[in-house]
C-alpha cells in the first residue's frame, strides 16, 4: 500500500471508531450528564493508553528506550495548549452551547470544526493547499450539513454561537497537535486523555452528578478508549503524515459512520440525505485521495526524533549499533537537500510554497 493510501486509511479509521462512539454511548450510557460521559470517555483513553504504554516499555530494550522520542521543553506549550483548547474549553462551550440549542442545529453546526480546521491550517500555518483539495473539503463539509440537515432549524443563537465557539476550540486543538505529531502518539493521546477526562469528571461532580454504576462506568471507560483514545493515536500519525487540513477532511467523515452504526444498530430505510450526504463525502474522499503534489522542494537543516525508515530523507548514519531493525526511532539530522517528488505537508515538508 503506498504512503498515500496509507495514511488516508489511517484518518479515515480514526473517522469510523470516533464516529461509532455516538450511537454506542447512546446504548450503553443513557441518561449520564455530558460531562460525566465526556470526563469517563477521556478518562477510558487517558488509562486504557498508559497500560498500553507501561506493557510496550517493559517489551523495549534498553537500546529503544534511550532512542524512543520524548517530548521536548519546547513543544510542552503546543501540547497543553491543544488540551486546553480541545480536551477542556471544546467541551465545556459544547455542553452549554447544547443546553439552550436544538439538537438538528447543534449538529449543523458541528461541520464547522473540519472547516475551522482547514482554514487555521491554511491562513495561520500556511499549509499548502489547491483547488482540487478546497473542493475535497467542500464535498465532505457539504455532506457532513446534509447528513445532520433537518428542515425548519435555523437562526443564530447565543446557544449556536458557543457551538460554533466548541468547533473553533477543535479546530485550533487539530492544527496545535501537528506541531507535537512527531513524537509518540500515544504519549500524546493519553496525556490528552488524563487531563481532559479529569477536568471533565470533576465539573460533572461539582454540578451534582453521581458516578454510574460499576457496570457503566467500564462500559463508558471501554468505549472512551476506542474512540477518543486509539481513534486519536490514529489521528495523530495520520497529522504527521498528511497535515491538519487534508487530516481534518477525513476525520469530518466520521458522522457518517455514526449513522451508519445507528443504522445497524436500530435498522432504518435511510432517507434520501443520508444517500446525498454519502455521495459527496465519497466525492470528498476521492478528490483528496487522487491529489499529486509535486514539485522542486528544499529541505532546510532539521534535527528531531520519530520512528522512521532509511528512505530519500533520511540518509544519516548512526552513533550506536544498529541492527537493520525498520522502522526505528531516535534523534537524527535532516541535511538540506533539494529535490522533486510527490508529497504532502508531512512533518518533512511544512515549506512555503
Amino acid at each position: 500500500m503506498s504512503v498515500r493510501y496509507n495514511a488516508a486509511f489511517t484518518a479515515l479509521l480514526a473517522a469510523a471508531l470516533f464516529g461509532a462512539t455516538t450511537p454506542l454511548a447512546k446504548t450503553l450510557l443513557g441518561t449520564l450528564s455530558s460531562f460525566m460521559v465526556a470526563g469517563l470517555f477521556y478518562l477510558g483513553s487517558g488509562v486504557g493508553l498508559a497500560v498500553a504504554i507501561a506493557f510496550q516499555r517493559v517489551r523495549r530494550s534498553d537500546k529503544e528506550r534511550a532512542n524512543e522520542s520524548r517530548i521536548q521543553m519546547a513543544e510542552v506549550p503546543w501540547l497543553f495548549g491543544a488540551i486546553a483548547a480541545g480536551g477542556i474549553a471544546g467541551p465545556v462551550l459544547l455542553m452549554f452551547g447544547l443546553s439552550t440549542t436544538p439538537a438538528a442545529t447543534s449538529s449543523l453546526l458541528l461541520n464547522l470544526e473540519g472547516v475551522f480546521t482547514a482554514v487555521i491550517a491554511w491562513v495561520v500555518f500556511r499549509e499548502n493547499v489547491d483547488a482540487q483539495i478546497f473542493l475535497g473539503m467542500v464535498a465532505i463539509v457539504a455532506g457532513g450539513m446534509a447528513l445532520s440537515w433537518q428542515p425548519g432549524t435555523s437562526g443564530i443563537s447565543v446557544g449556536a454561537l458557543l457551538v460554533a465557539a466548541a468547533c473553533v476550540c477543535w479546530a485550533i486543538d487539530n492544527n496545535l497537535t501537528r506541531k507535537v505529531s512527531t513524537n509518540d502518539a500515544m504519549v500524546i493521546a493519553c496525556l490528552k486523555g488524563l487531563i481532559a477526562g479529569s477536568v471533565n469528571l470533576c465539573i460533572a461532580l461539582l454540578l451534582g452528578a453521581h458516578l454510574p454504576g460499576l457496570v457503566r462506568t467500564g462500559a463508558a471507560m471501554l468505549t472512551g478508549l476506542a474512540g477518543y483514545g486509539v481513534s486519536l493515536v490514529l489521528f495523530v500519525v495520520a497529522l504527521r503524515n498528511l497535515g491538519t487540513a487534508r487530516t481534518g477532511a477525513y476525520f469530518s467523515v466520521a458522522p457518517l459512520f455514526g449513522v451508519t452504526l445507528s443504522l445497524i444498530l436500530w435498522p432504518d430505510i435511510p432517507g434520501p440525505l443520508f444517500w446525498v450526504a454519502a455521495a459527496l463525502m465519497v466525492l470528498g474522499v476521492w478528490l483528496h485521495i487522487r491529489e499529486r503534489h509535486e514539485h522542486a522542494h528544499t529541505h532546510v537543516l532539521m534535527e528531531h526524533n520519530h520512528r522512521h525508515r532509511h528512505d530519500e530523507h533520511h540518509q544519516h548514519t548512526h552513533d550506536f549499533k544498529w541492527d537493520g531493525d525498520e522502522p526505528h526511532p531516535h534523534p537524527h539530522q535532516h541535511l538540506p537537500i533539494t529535490h522533486t517528488h510527490g508529497h504532502f505537508p508531512d512533518i518533512h515538508h511544512r515549506h512555503v510554497h
